[in-house]
Protein backbone atom coordinates (compact mmCIF):
# COMPACT_ATOMS: atom_id res chain seq x y z
CA UNK A 1 0.00 0.00 0.00
CA UNK A 2 2.93 2.37 0.54
CA UNK A 3 3.56 2.31 -3.22
CA UNK A 4 0.03 3.39 -4.18
CA UNK A 5 -0.59 6.84 -5.60
CA UNK A 6 -4.10 8.19 -6.17
CA UNK A 7 -4.52 10.91 -8.80
CA UNK A 8 -7.91 12.59 -9.24
CA UNK A 9 -9.24 14.47 -12.24
CA UNK A 10 -12.03 17.03 -12.09
CA UNK A 11 -14.94 14.72 -12.98
CA UNK A 12 -15.96 13.63 -9.47
CA UNK A 13 -13.79 14.98 -6.68
CA UNK A 14 -16.13 13.89 -3.82
CA UNK A 15 -15.98 10.24 -4.92
CA UNK A 16 -12.20 10.44 -5.30
CA UNK A 17 -11.95 11.80 -1.75
CA UNK A 18 -14.23 9.01 -0.46
CA UNK A 19 -12.00 6.39 -2.09
CA UNK A 20 -8.89 8.05 -0.66
CA UNK A 21 -10.47 8.13 2.81
CA UNK A 22 -11.28 4.41 2.61
CA UNK A 23 -7.70 3.61 1.63
CA UNK A 24 -6.30 6.07 4.17
CA UNK A 25 -4.15 7.47 1.40
CA UNK A 26 -3.95 11.17 0.47
CA UNK A 27 -4.68 12.24 -3.09
CA UNK A 28 -1.48 12.95 -4.98
CA UNK A 29 -0.90 16.64 -5.62
CA UNK A 30 -1.87 17.21 -9.22
CA UNK A 31 -2.86 20.30 -11.17
CA UNK A 32 -5.48 19.87 -13.89
CA UNK A 33 -6.44 23.20 -15.38
CA UNK A 34 -7.41 24.95 -18.61
CA UNK A 35 -5.49 27.47 -20.68
CA UNK A 36 -7.37 30.51 -22.01
CA UNK A 37 -8.32 28.60 -25.18
CA UNK A 38 -9.60 25.70 -22.99
CA UNK A 39 -6.69 23.37 -23.72
CA UNK A 40 -6.16 21.03 -20.77
CA UNK A 41 -2.89 21.21 -18.85
CA UNK A 42 -1.79 18.59 -16.32
CA UNK A 43 1.13 18.70 -13.90
CA UNK A 44 1.83 15.86 -11.45
CA UNK A 45 3.35 17.69 -8.47
CA UNK A 46 4.77 14.68 -6.62
CA UNK A 47 7.32 12.03 -7.55
CA UNK A 48 5.59 8.95 -9.03
CA UNK A 49 8.63 7.13 -10.45
CA UNK A 50 8.22 3.40 -9.89
CA UNK A 51 4.81 3.86 -8.21
CA UNK A 52 1.52 1.98 -8.69
CA UNK A 53 -0.77 4.85 -9.75
CA UNK A 54 -4.57 4.84 -9.87
CA UNK A 55 -6.32 7.65 -11.77
CA UNK A 56 -9.81 8.39 -10.41
CA UNK A 57 -11.85 9.88 -13.24
CA UNK A 58 -15.36 9.21 -14.58
CA UNK A 59 -16.04 10.22 -18.17
CA UNK A 60 -19.34 11.90 -17.33
CA UNK A 61 -20.64 15.21 -18.68
CA UNK A 62 -18.95 17.16 -20.08
CA UNK A 63 -17.86 13.78 -21.43
CA UNK A 64 -15.26 14.90 -23.94
CA UNK A 65 -13.54 17.23 -21.45
CA UNK A 66 -13.32 14.55 -18.78
CA UNK A 67 -12.17 11.91 -21.26
CA UNK A 68 -9.43 14.23 -22.51
CA UNK A 69 -8.38 14.93 -18.90
CA UNK A 70 -8.06 11.18 -18.33
CA UNK A 71 -5.92 10.68 -21.43
CA UNK A 72 -3.61 13.59 -20.62
CA UNK A 73 -3.18 12.46 -16.99
CA UNK A 74 -2.26 8.97 -18.25
CA UNK A 75 0.31 10.48 -20.61
CA UNK A 76 1.75 12.70 -17.86
CA UNK A 77 2.16 9.69 -15.55
CA UNK A 78 3.69 7.53 -18.26
CA UNK A 79 6.24 10.25 -19.01
CA UNK A 80 6.92 10.52 -15.25
CA UNK A 81 8.00 6.85 -15.15
CA UNK A 82 5.08 5.47 -13.12
CA UNK A 83 5.49 1.70 -12.76
CA UNK A 84 1.84 0.84 -13.44
CA UNK A 85 -1.09 3.06 -14.41
CA UNK A 86 -4.66 1.96 -13.67
CA UNK A 87 -7.51 4.06 -15.06
CA UNK A 88 -10.31 3.89 -12.47
CA UNK A 89 -13.36 4.97 -14.49
CA UNK A 90 -16.49 4.53 -12.33
CA UNK A 91 -18.72 5.69 -15.20
CA UNK A 92 -17.44 4.73 -18.65
CA UNK A 93 -18.84 7.22 -21.17
CA UNK A 94 -19.64 6.20 -24.75
CA UNK A 95 -20.48 2.69 -23.46
CA UNK A 96 -23.89 2.79 -25.15
CA UNK A 97 -22.16 3.00 -28.54
CA UNK A 98 -20.91 -0.57 -28.34
CA UNK A 99 -22.03 -1.73 -31.82
CA UNK A 100 -23.07 -0.36 -35.19
CA UNK A 101 -26.69 0.66 -34.70
CA UNK A 102 -27.15 1.56 -38.40
CA UNK A 103 -25.15 1.79 -41.60
CA UNK A 104 -22.13 4.12 -41.53
CA UNK A 105 -22.14 4.64 -37.75
CA UNK A 106 -19.16 4.32 -35.37
CA UNK A 107 -18.42 1.94 -32.53
CA UNK A 108 -17.31 4.73 -30.22
CA UNK A 109 -16.82 2.51 -27.16
CA UNK A 110 -14.06 0.68 -29.06
CA UNK A 111 -12.47 3.98 -30.08
CA UNK A 112 -12.41 5.17 -26.45
CA UNK A 113 -10.89 1.83 -25.39
CA UNK A 114 -8.16 2.32 -28.00
CA UNK A 115 -7.48 5.87 -26.81
CA UNK A 116 -7.09 4.81 -23.17
CA UNK A 117 -4.82 1.92 -24.14
CA UNK A 118 -2.63 3.92 -26.52
CA UNK A 119 -2.34 6.77 -23.98
CA UNK A 120 -0.49 4.32 -21.75
CA UNK A 121 -2.90 2.76 -19.24
CA UNK A 122 -1.89 -0.70 -18.03
CA UNK A 123 -5.34 -1.72 -16.79
CA UNK A 124 -8.87 -0.36 -16.35
CA UNK A 125 -11.18 -0.62 -13.36
CA UNK A 126 -14.81 0.36 -13.96
CA UNK A 127 -18.30 -0.20 -12.57
CA UNK A 128 -21.38 -1.74 -14.22
CA UNK A 129 -20.39 -1.42 -17.87
CA UNK A 130 -23.44 -0.89 -20.05
CA UNK A 131 -22.35 -3.84 -22.18
CA UNK A 132 -20.06 -6.53 -20.83
CA UNK A 133 -18.43 -7.13 -24.21
CA UNK A 134 -16.71 -3.73 -23.94
CA UNK A 135 -14.13 -5.53 -21.78
CA UNK A 136 -13.06 -7.25 -24.98
CA UNK A 137 -12.49 -3.91 -26.71
CA UNK A 138 -9.39 -3.44 -24.57
CA UNK A 139 -6.06 -5.23 -25.07
CA UNK A 140 -5.25 -4.65 -21.39
CA UNK A 141 -6.89 -6.17 -18.27
CA UNK A 142 -10.31 -4.76 -17.34
CA UNK A 143 -12.05 -5.27 -13.99
CA UNK A 144 -15.79 -4.63 -14.31
CA UNK A 145 -17.17 -4.18 -10.80
CA UNK A 146 -20.84 -4.38 -9.79
CA UNK A 147 -22.83 -2.01 -7.61
CA UNK A 148 -25.17 -4.83 -6.53
CA UNK A 149 -23.62 -5.39 -3.05
CA UNK A 150 -24.07 -1.71 -2.18
CA UNK A 151 -27.65 -1.74 -3.45
CA UNK A 152 -28.52 -4.97 -1.65
CA UNK A 153 -27.25 -3.58 1.65
CA UNK A 154 -29.42 -0.48 1.21
CA UNK A 155 -32.50 -2.51 0.23
CA UNK A 156 -32.18 -4.83 3.24
CA UNK A 157 -31.86 -1.87 5.59
CA UNK A 158 -35.03 -0.20 4.28
CA UNK A 159 -37.45 -2.87 3.07
CA UNK A 160 -38.91 -6.21 4.06
CA UNK A 161 -37.36 -8.31 1.29
CA UNK A 162 -40.11 -10.93 1.56
CA UNK A 163 -42.44 -8.39 -0.05
CA UNK A 164 -40.02 -7.13 -2.72
CA UNK A 165 -40.08 -7.93 -6.43
CA UNK A 166 -37.13 -6.97 -8.64
CA UNK A 167 -38.14 -5.66 -12.05
CA UNK A 168 -36.05 -5.37 -15.19
CA UNK A 169 -37.11 -2.29 -17.23
CA UNK A 170 -36.40 -4.19 -20.46
CA UNK A 171 -35.50 -7.64 -21.73
CA UNK A 172 -31.82 -6.69 -22.06
CA UNK A 173 -31.51 -6.04 -18.32
CA UNK A 174 -32.83 -9.41 -17.14
CA UNK A 175 -29.39 -10.78 -16.22
CA UNK A 176 -28.66 -7.73 -14.03
CA UNK A 177 -32.09 -7.89 -12.37
CA UNK A 178 -31.85 -11.63 -11.74
CA UNK A 179 -28.42 -11.23 -10.13
CA UNK A 180 -29.82 -8.67 -7.68
CA UNK A 181 -32.96 -10.72 -7.05
CA UNK A 182 -30.88 -13.80 -6.19
CA UNK A 183 -29.00 -11.81 -3.54
CA UNK A 184 -32.20 -10.94 -1.69
CA UNK A 185 -34.15 -14.09 -2.60
CA UNK A 186 -36.85 -12.11 -4.41
CA UNK A 187 -38.97 -12.92 -7.47
CA UNK A 188 -38.42 -11.12 -10.77
CA UNK A 189 -40.66 -9.42 -13.32
CA UNK A 190 -39.89 -7.91 -16.74
CA UNK A 191 -41.20 -4.81 -18.47
CA UNK A 192 -41.86 -5.62 -22.13
CA UNK A 193 -41.52 -2.43 -24.13
CA UNK A 194 -40.66 -1.17 -27.56
CA UNK A 195 -38.60 1.93 -28.35
CA UNK A 196 -40.01 3.91 -31.33
CA UNK A 197 -36.84 6.03 -31.50
CA UNK A 198 -33.76 6.79 -29.41
CA UNK A 199 -34.66 8.40 -26.08
CA UNK A 200 -38.33 7.34 -26.21
CA UNK A 201 -39.95 4.22 -24.84
CA UNK A 202 -43.45 2.82 -24.71
CA UNK A 203 -44.35 0.15 -22.18
CA UNK A 204 -46.28 -2.72 -23.70
CA UNK A 205 -46.78 -5.29 -20.95
CA UNK A 206 -45.57 -6.53 -17.55
CA UNK A 207 -44.31 -10.12 -17.51
CA UNK A 208 -45.00 -11.36 -13.99
CA UNK A 209 -47.58 -10.73 -11.26
CA UNK A 210 -46.51 -7.61 -9.35
CA UNK A 211 -49.73 -7.05 -7.40
CA UNK A 212 -49.06 -6.32 -3.72
CA UNK A 213 -45.27 -6.12 -4.07
CA UNK A 214 -42.78 -3.36 -3.43
CA UNK A 215 -41.29 -3.21 -6.93
CA UNK A 216 -37.64 -2.33 -7.46
CA UNK A 217 -36.57 -1.35 -10.97
CA UNK A 218 -32.89 -2.11 -11.57
CA UNK A 219 -30.75 -0.73 -14.39
CA UNK A 220 -27.23 0.52 -15.08
CA UNK A 221 -28.03 3.96 -16.55
CA UNK A 222 -30.86 6.48 -16.24
CA UNK A 223 -30.61 9.22 -18.84
CA UNK A 224 -33.86 10.91 -19.91
CA UNK A 225 -35.86 8.93 -17.32
CA UNK A 226 -38.64 8.13 -19.77
CA UNK A 227 -38.24 4.36 -19.52
CA UNK A 228 -38.32 4.39 -15.70
CA UNK A 229 -41.32 6.72 -15.50
CA UNK A 230 -43.35 4.68 -18.01
CA UNK A 231 -42.40 1.45 -16.27
CA UNK A 232 -43.41 2.83 -12.85
CA UNK A 233 -46.80 3.88 -14.20
CA UNK A 234 -47.39 0.45 -15.74
CA UNK A 235 -46.38 -1.33 -12.52
CA UNK A 236 -48.74 0.79 -10.41
CA UNK A 237 -51.56 0.06 -12.84
CA UNK A 238 -50.87 -3.66 -12.33
CA UNK A 239 -51.29 -3.34 -8.56
CA UNK A 240 -47.77 -2.74 -7.23
CA UNK A 241 -47.70 -1.23 -3.71
CA UNK A 242 -45.01 1.24 -4.70
CA UNK A 243 -42.11 1.53 -7.13
CA UNK A 244 -38.48 2.29 -6.39
CA UNK A 245 -35.56 2.34 -8.79
CA UNK A 246 -31.93 1.45 -8.08
CA UNK A 247 -29.67 2.73 -10.85
CA UNK A 248 -25.87 2.75 -10.94
CA UNK A 249 -25.18 5.75 -13.18
CA UNK A 250 -27.39 8.85 -12.93
CA UNK A 251 -26.74 10.61 -16.25
CA UNK A 252 -30.08 12.49 -15.95
CA UNK A 253 -29.83 14.73 -18.99
CA UNK A 254 -32.26 17.47 -20.00
CA UNK A 255 -35.44 17.54 -17.92
CA UNK A 256 -34.94 14.08 -16.43
CA UNK A 257 -34.91 15.21 -12.79
CA UNK A 258 -38.18 17.11 -13.16
CA UNK A 259 -39.72 14.16 -15.00
CA UNK A 260 -38.76 11.73 -12.25
CA UNK A 261 -39.87 14.09 -9.48
CA UNK A 262 -43.32 14.31 -11.08
CA UNK A 263 -43.57 10.55 -11.76
CA UNK A 264 -45.00 7.67 -9.77
CA UNK A 265 -41.54 6.56 -8.69
CA UNK A 266 -41.51 6.56 -4.90
CA UNK A 267 -37.73 6.82 -4.76
CA UNK A 268 -34.84 6.79 -7.23
CA UNK A 269 -31.58 5.60 -5.66
CA UNK A 270 -28.37 6.41 -7.53
CA UNK A 271 -24.74 5.68 -6.82
CA UNK A 272 -22.19 8.50 -6.86
CA UNK A 273 -20.24 7.32 -9.94
CA UNK A 274 -21.41 10.60 -11.49
CA UNK A 275 -21.24 13.67 -9.25
CA UNK A 276 -24.86 14.68 -8.41
CA UNK A 277 -26.02 18.05 -9.68
CA UNK A 278 -27.77 20.54 -7.42
CA UNK A 279 -31.11 19.51 -8.97
CA UNK A 280 -30.47 15.90 -7.96
CA UNK A 281 -29.41 16.87 -4.42
CA UNK A 282 -32.63 18.81 -3.75
CA UNK A 283 -35.04 16.43 -5.52
CA UNK A 284 -37.56 15.03 -3.04
CA UNK A 285 -37.51 11.47 -4.38
CA UNK A 286 -33.86 11.01 -5.43
CA UNK A 287 -31.23 9.68 -3.05
CA UNK A 288 -27.53 8.99 -3.61
CA UNK A 289 -25.51 6.14 -2.07
CA UNK A 290 -21.74 5.88 -2.25
CA UNK A 291 -19.60 3.26 -3.97
CA UNK A 292 -16.42 4.76 -2.52
CA UNK A 293 -15.78 1.83 -0.17
CA UNK A 294 -16.46 -0.74 -2.90
CA UNK A 295 -14.09 0.90 -5.36
CA UNK A 296 -11.54 1.55 -2.63
CA UNK A 297 -11.50 -2.15 -1.70
CA UNK A 298 -11.13 -3.10 -5.38
CA UNK A 299 -8.15 -0.74 -5.69
CA UNK A 300 -6.62 -2.19 -2.52
CA UNK A 301 -6.95 -5.74 -3.85
CA UNK A 302 -5.60 -4.77 -7.27
CA UNK A 303 -2.56 -3.15 -5.68
CA UNK A 304 -2.01 -6.22 -3.51
CA UNK A 305 -2.44 -8.66 -6.41
CA UNK A 306 -5.48 -10.20 -4.69
CA UNK A 307 -8.74 -11.42 -6.20
CA UNK A 308 -11.29 -8.73 -7.03
CA UNK A 309 -14.04 -11.10 -8.14
CA UNK A 310 -14.44 -12.47 -4.59
CA UNK A 311 -15.95 -9.10 -3.66
CA UNK A 312 -19.11 -10.28 -5.42
CA UNK A 313 -19.31 -13.93 -4.33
Amino acid sequence: MDKIKLVAGNANRPLAEAIAAYLQQPLTKCQVRRFADMEIFVEIQENVRGEDVFILQSTSAPTNDHLMELLIIIDALRRSSAKRITAVVPYFGYARQDRKSAARTPISAKLVANLITRAGADRVLTLDLHAGQIQGFFDIPVDNLYAAPVMVKDIKERLDTSKVMVVSPDVGGVVRARALANRINAPIAIVDKRRPRAGESEVMNIVGDVEGYHCILVDDIVDSGGTLCNAAEALMEKGAKDVRAYITHGVLSGGAVARITASKINELVLTDTIQPTEAVRVAKNIRVISVGSLMGEAIKRTAGEESVSTLFD
